[in-house]
């Protein structure tokens, strides 16, 4: 019966003094990233949201003769994706951008194809 009475207080002790601990420590800012990246396969391309300026770039990465084209879904109020934007890019340096303002009212997915066929790829669903 001690022995039992020594270990339930013990895990009261270990219990109050972590929220203590916790109750003390200052509060963490949250600190996610919120830019995102998609990937084409064979380094095809990539579209990014950069939440900084909500900037959109998309990039042909790869001489190929081929470009790359994003699109922009917004979530509709049925759930059905709307397209919010189209922007390609190819045949030329660097990546073309397109600024759009991601609010936090809807919800937003990159979508990104090679023009030469193949797969696509999407992001997951986001806002700010």
């Amino acid at each position: 019966m001690a022995r039992s009475r020594s270990i339930h207080f013990a895990v009261v002790a270990g219990a109050a003094a972590a929220m203590i601990a916790t109750a003390a420590a200052p509060a963490q800012a949250d600190v996610r990233e919120s830019n995102k990246t998609i990937y084409l396969p064979n380094g095809r391309g990539k579209m990014v949201f950069i939440d900084d300026g909500d900037v959109f770039k998309i990039c042909d990465t790869k001489a190929d003769g081929h470009g790359v084209t994003g699109y922009l879904y917004k979530q509709g109020s049925t759930g059905d994706p709307i397209i919010a934007f189209k922007e390609s890019d190819g045949g030329d340096a660097g990546c073309d951008k397109r600024p759009y303002d991601v609010g936090q009212l809807a919800n937003f997915q990159m979508h990104l194809f090679w023009n030469g066929g193949g797969r696509s790829v999407l992001s997951e669903w986001f806002n700010e």
